[in-house]
């Protein structure tokens, strides 16, 4: 029986087959990505950028994916949390970049890579656009496209001037031919176009892609203001817990050191605060102190000057 001869795209198959099978297993954290009008030569900058800090990219169909990670988990003695999620959001034009590092590099790594992009007529807006006033360049002839989007301008020199900035499109709103035509006469590109992350995969479990965006500081105020509140729950309803257990113990000292102020029981903690309470100057005491202190000032009285009249009524020695 002759020896089978796989063709080049079956090798290439099965070499993609455990390669992913691989990656899967070596990393745990998972960043799901969309790849919509993302150029050849921005994916391989990516990849290159990527392979730096020790992640992986993996394009590829679904079917073939989703196959791949099937025979895997199979071949698994136990369930693997992360092969089930990584399976359920292969829908659309989705790929995966793997790492057991920090996908906040990730993310940045990513948003270097943009390229600007012309609207196109029928695509939804990201942003939104506004035209800006001054000259465009194009002669009279084309005050349609203008006329159109209810855009204001004049002509200036044998070229079309637009008077005033105009917003043409709004974000969330498909963009029409006109305004499409507009943009494009205008060498205006105001979108573009890189990789998004969707949905992350962190430690076994699936996150929202806006947490990449949350800092240290951010976390920290946050979780600051969840203690906070748990705090003032716990003070209300009663209830001791580890939040409230500090107030508790403050508020329980106040009310001991008021009843020594009110009776004869002390002890070396109220005393403390008792005494530097007896000890403080009262209120106003600085002041009128200072003022009592301050060395008194003589007031110059002003002496009257005598003033010269001129000789109002002449002067003996004036010759006449």
């Amino acid at each position: 029986m002759g020896k089978i001869v796989k063709s080049e795209s079956r090798i290439k198959k099965e070499a993609y087959w455990e390669r992913l099978q691989h990656i899967v297993k070596t990393y745990r954290n998972v960043a799901f990505v969309e790849v919509d009008n993302v150029s050849s030569k921005q994916i391989a900058t990516i990849r290159a950028k990527l392979r730096a800090i020790d992640a992986h990219m993996i394009m590829g169909k679904n079917t073939l994916m989703k196959a791949s990670l099937t025979a895997y988990a199979q071949s698994l003695e136990g369930e693997d949390t992360n092969v089930n999620i990584i399976k359920s959001q292969l829908v659309g034009n989705i790929n995966l970049i793997l790492t057991n590092g920090d996908l906040g590099e990730v993310k940045e790594v990513l948003d270097s890579e943009v390229r600007p992009s012309p609207a196109k007529a029928g695509m939804i807006a990201p942003i939104d656009v506004t035209v800006p006033a001054g000259p465009t360049g194009l002669d009279p002839k084309q005050t349609s496209f203008f006329q159109n989007l209810q855009i204001q301008t004049k002509i200036v020199k044998a070229q079309i001037d637009i008077v005033n900035a105009k917003q043409v499109i709004f974000v969330g709103e498909k963009v029409d031919g006109t305004q499409a035509m507009l943009l494009d006469k205008l060498k205006i590109y105001p979108f573009e176009y890189k990789m998004n992350i969707t949905k992350i995969i962190q430690d076994g479990s699936m996150f929202d892609a806006k947490v990449l965006s949350l800092t240290n500081d951010a976390i920290l105020a946050k979780f600051k203001k969840a203690v906070k509140t748990q705090a003032q729950l716990s003070l209300a309803a009663g209830y001791p817990t580890a939040a409230s257990a500090p107030h508790s113990i403050l508020n329980a000292f106040k009310n001991m050191v008021a009843v020594c102020a009110a009776t004869e029981y002390s002890f070396p903690q109220a005393a403390a605060y008792l005494n530097a309470a007896k000890n403080a100057p009262a209120a106003g005491a600085a002041p009128a102190q200072a003022s009592k202190d301050a060395a008194p000032v003589e007031e110059k009285k002003e002496e009257p000057e005598d003033v010269d009249m001129g000789g109002l009524f002449g002067a003996d020695e004036d010759d006449y």
